[in-house]
This record gives structure tokens, C-alpha cells and sequence, in this order.
């Protein structure tokens, strides 16, 4: 039976919003299937998915009505309508849930575990792991890791190819699962912020934000505006580091490696400069509920902003170098293409949606402060392959360097954090923030005497990791490296 699709704007019309943004609502079976059905669609986005106790959730947006909202389904014994069915990028977070926590999502396409690998304690049940099958002549299969040669996270994938050409690329993740949400409920509501800040190192500012910002909405702390700009600053340096460090490495697989070296230099000046005015090179703990851990100085400003402006100007020369290098357009144009309507289809988020016409940017579509005030321009191209990741990376960048100097600029006098006050159990917050690789989110839910009774933080690498087995399609082999580098997926961040 054919499910009508339901878009999210029908559903919360007059439906009143929480303070961190999100209408909740109960739904029965068949609206969640429509729903789901209108994520296939195109009517809304999913934000994100989890199961507590005898409850799913799932998270929608609607980013050019500036809608979002937070919709809840009791199930019967875990079981509830698979929104995988309907909607791709759920496939792989209900397989996970499975894993974890004993859910049944019913009419799940793909019911093979996905973090448990069968080496759990209490649940060693290993079992050979059956990749998708391929069929045709001169076919042939090449497995790549979990162990790489670089100083990287594991992850396995398995290629088939005919000669070098792939025609199929298979994942299998979950090498680096932790035990996160677990482990979330050890720790005390106004320290949580530090296990966030770690959830994936090189997003550490987004998903602390993310979860202050869910921290403070369910006690009603309102955080001072000179905060509200430390963390936005916080935030874009965060973006220009990685794209600096990516940008280098992209040069590089395209055997480029004055690139590299620039960009590697470029990167150290910023973080040199960072720990110098803002205390550390990468901005671990700086984000706490209630505001930032330490203030700014107006000497250290100063010094920030005239790196910043450095780095601007230098990323500038080196993109005309790289547009004019014969044989890195050779190997950037028209590598690892991802067409905007499979970018639809398949959920692909963040700077990488954006490459492939996908406009959603939390900071100007569900801009919350200073986003709203600070007129962001979100770059945008529709080509889809390695050349559009690294144009809209450079635009980033740049967009990044100038945010910055508005920031410093305009930073607001007073206080920069307010004390935080602990609530009562049982309240839910959200918080979403685009991080540098995309919406960053993360559902928070007190627990008693100050704790935590679940805390679900949720990376873009779950959507796009899924992309990256059809962008390498057709391509070649070698390829691979310098596809996946421009996406740069977290693993951390999925295997939580």
C-alpha cells in the first residue's frame, strides 16, 4: 500500500514552538508514515532519529518555511512503521538502533546489523557480514581497511570494479563505537557539554553549542549576547580551520603538494594565533551551558582579526592557483559527481549538499543569534563533483574569514556567561548548529537530581556517508582517496 506523503507545515499549522525552536508533537502509525513519506518527497528534511524507552523520535525542518519540529511515536514492544522504507538516509540510524537499543522497524529493507559487529560483551554472536552481491562479467572485488595506511579513523569498504572503473562501493562502519549515549548518562546536565565537545573532535564547537543550546532551552537560561557572539566566532574558526586542513589534503591527493604545504602553513598560523587570543588551539570546552568559558580581550581581538584577514587574502592567491593548474582541474572537474536530484533523494547535507544544490543552512535558514543579524552568504553551486566541494569550500572559507572580522568587530559588551540552573527530570531540549561538514544536533533529556537521562547527538556524516558509495560510481579506483577527502566524513562522529 502506497502512503500519501505529508509535508511538516500541514501538520504544525497553528502548533506553537518551544524555546529552542521545535514544535512537539504525538503522532499515531500513519502519520509517522507520512511523514516519512514527505522527508522521500522533499516536503521537510530529517534532522535526526532515536529511540527512548518505549518511544521513537524523529526531527524534521523545513528550512525555507524556517519550520522545525520534534515528532514522537509510542511503539508496541520497540516496534514501530520503518521510516527507512520511505526515506533512504534512515536505513543505516534504524539498523543502528536495532544494534543498540532492541527496536523493530518494521518494513526495514536492510535488517543486517550495523555498529554491532558481534563483539560486544554478553552478545558474542559474530557473524559473517553478507556485502550486497554483484553480478556480471569481469567483475572482481577489492577490500580496502579497516586499517589504513594513513594516521585515520578505521572503516571498511568494499569495492567491486571492472578492471579500475567501480560500479559498486560497499561501507562497513561502526569500527570506533564507544558506548557515547551511554555514556552521556554518567555525567551531570551542566557537565555534559564536555562529552559533546568530543563526540567528534574536529566539530568539538558545533556539538557543544548544539548541546548548551538543548541544556539551556529546558532550563530557561537566556545567555547573554556577547556569548551568543564568542560562540559564533568560535564556530567560524572552527570552519576556517577545517577547510584550511582539507583543502591542503585535496591539493595533495591531486598530486599537488605545494597545496599541501600552503595550506598546512596557513593552518598552523591560525592556530597559533587561536591559542594565543582564545586560549587553546582547538576551541575543546570554550562552549558552556550559559555562555563561554572565558572572554576576550580587546588586544587579543585585534591580533585574531589580522590573522583571519592574513589567511583570507592568502586562501584568495592559492585559489587561482589551483583553478589555474591544469592538472588539478583535470583531476577535480567531473570526479565523484553527485547529481542535485540524488542529493535530494539521498539526504546529502552541509557544505556537500550545497555543492550539489541543496540550499539548507541552519545559519540563514533556522538562523537563531547572532546568525540572524549577521547576513551570512551561503555559497551554492549545482555541478556535484570534487571541483564544486572545493569551489564552495574556498567560498566558505572566505565567508568564514569575513564573519570573523564582523564578529570581532561588533562583539557586544557584558557579561559573557550567566549561571547555569539545574531543571527539573523529564524535559527535552534541542539544539541544532551547522557545523563546518553540516547541521549539528543534538536532543537532550534531564534526568534526576541534575542528571542526564538521554542525550542523542547526531552528526551530517550519517547522511552522507550513504552518498559517498554512489559518488564513486564510474570513477576509478585511485580515485577513491580525493573523493572521499571531499566530503571528509567523521567516523567518530557515526559510530558514536
Amino acid at each position: 500500500m502506497t502512503t500519501t506523503p505529508r509535508a511538516l507545515v500541514d501538520l504544525i499549522a497553528g502548533s506553537a514552538a518551544g524555546p529552542d525552536g521545535y514544535v512537539r508533537l504525538a503522532v499515531d502509525a500513519p502519520t509517522w508514515e507520512a511523514l516519512a513519506a514527505g522527508c522521500a518527497a522533499g516536503a521537510h528534511d530529517l534532522a535526526a532519529l532515536w529511540a527512548d524507552g518505549d518511544c521513537m523520535h524523529m526531527a524534521l525542518s523545513d528550512g525555507e518555511r524556517g519550520l522545525r519540529a520534534v515528532v514522537f511515536l509510542k511503539t508496541g514492544a520497540g516496534a514501530y512503521p520503518s521510516v527507512g522504507r520511505h526515506h533512504a538516509p534512515a536505513l543505516r540510524l534504524e539498523r543502528a538502533m536495532r544494534d543498540l537499543y532492541g527496536t523493530h522497524p518494521i518494513g526495514l529493507p536492510d535488517t543486517r546489523p550495523w555498529l554491532d559487529h558481534g563483539r560486544w560483551p554478553g552478545r558474542e554472536t559474530e557473524q559473517r557480514y553478507e556485502f550486497l552481491p554483484v553480478e556480471g562479467e569481469g567483475l572482481h572485488q577489492i577490500p580496502v581497511g579497516p586499517v589504513h595506511a594513513g594516521i585515520i579513523e578505521p572503516g571498511h569498504f568494499r569495492f567491486t570494479a571492472n578492471g579500475e572503473t567501480v560500479v559498486r562501493l560497499e561501507e562497513r562502519l561502526g569500527y570506533v563505537h564507544k558506548g557515547i549515549e551511554r555514556r552521556f548518562t554518567d555525567f551531570a546536565l551542566a557537565d555534559g557539554y564536555r562529552l559533546a565537545a568530543r563526540v567528534s573532535g574536529d566539530s568539538t564547537v558545533a556539538f557543544a553549542w548544539a548541546y548548551c543550546q538543548a541544556a539551556e532551552a529546558i532550563a530557561d537560561v537566556r545567555v547573554p549576547p556577547r556569548a551568543t557572539w564568542l560562540r559564533a566566532l568560535y564556530l567560524e574558526v572552527e570552519r576556517i580551520q577545517n577547510h584550511l586542513g582539507d583543502l591542503g589534503a585535496l591539493g595533495n591527493d591531486a598530486g599537488f603538494a605545494f597545496g599541501l604545504a600552503q595550506f598546512s602553513r596557513l593552518k598552523e598560523e591560525l592556530l597559533r594565533s587561536v591559542e594565543a587570543t582564545l586560549g587553546r588551539r582547538y576551541l575543546f570546552d570554550a562552549v558552556v551551558p550559559g555562555g563561554t568559558a572565558r572572554d576576550l580581550l580587546p588586544e587579543a581581538a585585534t591580533a585574531l582579526a589580522l590573522t583571519v584577514a592574513a589567511v583570507a587574502a592568502a586562501a584568495t592567491g592559492l585559489r587561482a592557483i589551483y583553478e589555474a593548474h591544469t592538472g588539478v582541474r583535470d583531476r577535480f572537474v567531473g570526479a565523484g559527481a553527485v547529481a542535485p536530484e540524488l542529493a535530494q533523494r539521498l539526504g546529502l547535507t552541509g557544505f556537500a549538499g550545497r555543492a550539489s544544490g541543496q540550499r539548507f543552512d541552519v545559519r540563514t535558514d533556522l538562523a537563531s543569534a547572532p546568525y540572524d543579524r549577521l547576513d551570512v552568504r551561503s555559497a551554492i553551486s549545482e555541478a556535484g563533483d570534487v571541483a564544486a566541494r572545493v569551489a564552495v569550500r574556498f567560498d566558505e572559507l572566505a565567508e568564514s574569514c569575513r564573519l570573523v572580522g564582523t564578529l570581532l568587530a561588533g562583539l557586544p559588551d557584558g557579561a559573557h556567561a550567566t549561571p547555569y540552573t539545574i531543571p527539573p527530570p523529564g524535559l527535552l531540549g534541542l539544539g541544532l548548529v551547522e557545523g563546518w561538514r553540516g547541521p549539528v544536533f543534538v536532543a537532550l533529556e534531564s534526568g534526576a537530581r541534575g542528571g542526564i537521562h538521554r542525550c542523542h547527538p547526531h552528526d551530517p556524516s550519517w547522511h552522507n556517508w550513504p552518498v559517498l558509495e554512489h559518488a564513486i560510481i564510474g570513477n576509478i579506483v585511485p580515485d577513491f582517496p580525493l573523493i572521499n577527502k571531499s566530503f571528509n566524513l567523521s567516523y567518530s562522529g557515526h559510530d558514536l
